[in-house]
């Protein structure tokens, strides 16, 4: 049973995480045959501030900040 984790950054519409579970779900498919029913998907959204790369966080990146 392929289970899919993602961590990404909070902001998206419903509709793009829903968009997201729907391709990760339908790769997995393809690539280890997998029926449907056996896909787990889970998406974590972490805050802005809360994820970082290279010391400097998402929000610090950001040209609102």
């Amino acid at each position: 049973m392929p289970f899919i984790e993602v961590t990404i950054s909070a902001g998206r519409s419903p509709e793009q995480l829903r968009a997201l579970i729907h391709e990760l779900t339908f790769a997995a498919q393809r690539a280890v045959d997998a029926p449907l029913s056996n896909i787990r998907v889970v998406l974590r959204e972490v805050p802005a501030t809360h994820f970082a790369a290279g010391d400097v966080t998402i929000a610090e990146r950001s040209p609102a900040q």
